[in-house]
């Protein structure tokens, strides 16, 4: 269940090493845009991202040509899915709508908020925020296709549309449903023979993996799918002053909204009403169960065939004398006014998704309050004496009982506005790798800066004349990717927040894009932040804040914790984000050297492939006349000094001996081979105690040679050994550098600044490979796996600079010329 974590608990400043991969794209407005912009706004206009093999179009032609009903290979009737982790104790039986009743119909009469009843799963935040989606039509038609139906051109297949993380997913489905004595298990109509509802959440059920993955959720994760809007959280307690305006705001906008009562277990709503089908599992469960303890020797330590039966939840939502129900999800429907003995009373209408059990209190369906609203009043207000499960409640009444309140904008249009903004969108999406960009909050200063960080740059200040102060309005969300469908990998939502900083005025007035280093954390305040770390899906926060540029670093509050992440901005003026990247290197462009991300497009182009980089700037070798002081810039050195040193080391004891040694493993040739070059070195290094190494790994020095190797054969000469140790040498000085604790090696998160210092510059998700493929279990990278990194990266430019022959950092390849670049990835 969520739990929250305050932000002033993580007050101490920050630390770390690595962001990761971003795409950060902007569009201004609400309705986004067409040319694929990539939005985070509902818009007609956006793509839809086509199912794993054919489109719905094209399988429901196949299914009408051929005369047969759909079956979904992806998504089968049987028990995978419906439960990952459990089984049921009795079995339920798939069925067609055909098969379940007469004169079946995909909708009655419009699609509405009493067509939807909570069946035997806890899935009443999603239920919720579906009878919130068929107030608004617009909305309801982009999710649930109306041109499907039971009668005419009929196949037993349908599709429903959602938003994942700024694209439009179509979800194909069959209409084989779950029944138990032939009643449908799960979600149904109040009607038996209309099954949008039930199809649609079969949909849902598909788009992360199985029914038993929706068990239990909060209301704005299902509104955002719905939408792709952005959601505000309110704590009822300290809700703004101004609640019921908001509130009217939002449904006049057409805003989808829910509130729920704290079962001060948490807010992680997941439970069903009592019900035959209910009643008849809990006692079959009962009676196995003491079955089991009577009769069963089966040892079910560490196997998973332990039977569970909590996808039928047994236990049951509070239920108040009220009527209103503890830890449970309910549609807000309706906030209006009406008059009352001559005075002014604000009412909110609610919904509960059972379809049943209402407030009983004033304003309930048979109140005695509404014998003083004459019929006219009354229609307006659709009071209905019906046990449906909706109801009116007084605002004061909803603002005492109810503990929390959660609003899902289809814009960021501030809801205490009285006119529409424009606003400006910026989205990108991210992860935090372990080892590499997974630094946890404030609290752990060590690896805080190695966090994802995003600049957001201020321009405009707010048009409102009645505001004195210079400052820009925004709006930061912070959603987590894919927790929910991989629970069945045991994946729960982390504890997630983030903070805000200002860029150092030098760096502001500069354009200098680098990633914030571990000291500008600690001595530096955050200038806003998300006021707490929580474990939802998404965290939102609205800031006002002066014309600048700032930098948004997005995290999870425990260390080391892998995961995706969509981080969207929302500003009311005109604004930048992008992520935190060398000043030359655009951060919508990849690096030159990709290799992960590259090497695929290398054997599927028959045309020129482009590769980007800054030669001018960085990515070169360290020359003879440079060297790496200790701050990690590069320092020129006289080249006279330069060249008497070479022939002062040629002429050298050291240097006669190294040549007597490479001599006798050579021999006559001088040429050596992956095996002998391993004898070489380790010699070598054997040497330096303080490496603490148990030397190079032969497939390490087979990669040495093939990188090295300028003429094909397979070996070095001499002088490709010299160079190579020139530059193992001065690499060396960088790993003792960062290897604080004489250990043999270095943490990963200090790779990024080594690298620096060996004069590379990489984009983020290059960074995240390296730690992926050079670091140990402990997070850690040994001297072979440094130098071999090193040697890799060497060699890459080296090749990248060959192409780039007018020296502009644009390199073209056709298929020939990959033949050749294509080693230097594959070694």
């Amino acid at each position: 269940m969520p739990s929250a974590i305050n932000a002033a608990v993580a007050q101490q400043t920050a630390a770390g090493s690595v962001p990761s991969a971003t795409i950060s794209t902007t569009t201004e407005g609400a309705g986004g845009g067409t040319g694929g912009i990539y939005s985070a706004i509902i818009s007609r206009n956006q793509p839809i991202i086509g199912v794993k093999e054919k489109t719905y179009e094209e399988l429901h032609k196949k299914c009408l040509e051929k005369n047969i009903l759909y079956e979904d290979p992806d998504f089968p009737p049987n028990e995978s899915s419906l439960f990952y982790s459990q089984k049921i104790p009795i079995k339920f039986e798939w069925k067609r709508p055909r098969e379940i009743c007469e004169n079946p119909r995909f909708i009655i009469g419009g699609a509405n908020r009493t067509d939807i009843c909570q069946g035997e799963l806890g899935d009443c935040w999603f239920l919720a925020a579906i009878a919130c989606l068929t107030l608004n039509k617009k909305l309801l038609c982009r999710v649930i296709p109306h041109d499907q139906s039971f009668i005419q051109n009929y196949a037993g297949i349908f599709h429903f549309q959602f938003w994942r993380y700024g694209d439009w997913v179509d979800v194909v489905i069959d209409d084989c449903l779950p029944t138990y004595n032939n009643q449908l298990v799960f979600t149904k109509s109040s009607q038996r023979n209309e099954f949008w509802s039930a199809l649609l959440e079969k949909a849902y059920a598909k788009l992360h993996g199985s029914y038993e993955a929706l068990k239990g959720g909060n209301t704005t994760e299902a509104m955002e799918d719905f939408t792709g809007g952005v959601t505000e959280f309110y704590e009822i307690k300290d809700a703004p002053k101004d609640t019921y305006k908001i509130m009217k705001h939002a449904i006049d906008r057409g805003s989808l909204m829910a509130s729920s009562i704290d079962d001060n277990l948490g807010f992680s709503y997941g439970s069903a009403p009592r019900s035959d089908i209910g009643e008849l599992i809990a006692r079959m469960v009962k009676n196995l169960e003491n079955a089991q303890m009577t009769h069963s020797t089966v040892d079910y330590q560490g196997t998973d065939e332990r039977p569970a039966w909590t996808i039928v939840p047994m236990q049951y939502e509070t239920r108040m004398s009220c009527g209103l129900v503890k830890g449970h999800a309910y549609s807000v429907t309706a906030v209006e006014e009406t008059t009352f003995k001559g005075e002014k009373i604000r009412l909110v209408r609610l919904r509960n998704p059972w379809g049943q059990v209402e407030w009983n209190g004033p304003w309930s369906d048979k109140s005695e309050e509404w014998n003083f609203i004459n019929e006219a009043e009354k229609i307006r207000l659709q009071h209905k004496i019906m046990e449906d499960g909706e109801f009116w409640i007084s605002f004061e009444d909803f603002m005492r009982h109810f503990t929390k309140l959660e609003i899902c904008n289809l814009t960021p249009d501030t809801l205490e506005a009285d006119k529409l903004q424009t606003w400006t969108v910026s989205v990108s999406e991210g992860r935090w790798v372990r080892g590499c960009s997974a630094g946890g909050c404030r609290n752990y200063p060590d690896t805080f800066w190695t966090n994802p960080q995003y600049r957001l740059k201020l321009l405009e200040e707010d048009d409102d004349p009645e505001d004195e102060e210079v400052v820009c309005s925004f709006l930061v969300a912070l959603m987590q990717k894919n927790r929910r469908k991989e629970r069945k990998l045991g994946a729960n939502l982390y504890t997630i927040g983030f903070a805000i900083y200002e860029v150092p005025a030098v760096d502001f007035i500069h354009g200098t894009k680098h990633h914030l280093q571990k000291d500008f954390f600690l001595y530096n305040a955050s200038k806003a932040r998300s006021k707490t770390y929580i474990n939802m899906r998404e965290i939102s926060e609205r800031f006002r804040l002066p014309p600048s540029e700032y930098v948004i670093i997005p995290s999870t509050y425990e260390p080391h914790q892998e995961g995706e992440f969509i981080l969207r901005v929302f500003s009311e003026k005109r604004s930048l984000s992008e992520m935190g990247v060398p000043k030359y290197l655009p951060s919508t462009i990849f690096c030159v050297i990709s290799t992960s991300l590259l090497l695929s497009s290398f054997f599927f182009f028959l045309q020129p492939i482009i590769f980007v980089s800054d030669r001018a700037n960085s990515n070169k070798e360290l020359t003879a006349d440079e060297d790496t002081g200790e701050d990690g810039e590069k320092t020129h050195i006289d080249e006279k000094k330069v060249s008497a040193a070479t022939k002062a080391r040629e002429g050298s004891e050291e240097e006669k001996q190294f040549r007597n040694i490479f001599r006798q493993i050579a021999g006559d040739d001088m040429e050596i081979n992956a095996e002998e070059l391993r004898n070489v070195l380790n010699n070598v290094v054997k040497k330096h105690k303080d490496l603490k190494t148990e030397g190079f790994e032969l497939e390490s020095c087979r990669s040495m040679i093939a990188l090295m190797d300028t003429d094909g054969s397979g070996k070095i000469n001499f002088d490709e050994f010299r160079h190579l140790w020139d530059k193992i040498k001065s690499w060396q000085k960088i790993f003792k550098r960062y290897d604080t604790d004489h250990s043999g090696t270095i943490n990963s998160y200090e790779m990024r600044n080594a690298v620096n210092d060996a004069g590379f510059r990489l984009n983020n998700q290059l960074y995240d490979i390296i730690t992926m493929r050079y670091a140990d279990k402990n997070m850690n990278i040994d001297f072979d796996s440094f130098i071999c990194c090193f040697v890799r990266l060497d060699a890459m430019f080296r090749a990248f600079h060959a192409f780039d022959k007018d020296g502009d950092g644009i390199i073209k390849l056709n298929v020939l010329e990959v033949n050749w670049f294509v080693p230097v990835f594959l070694t």
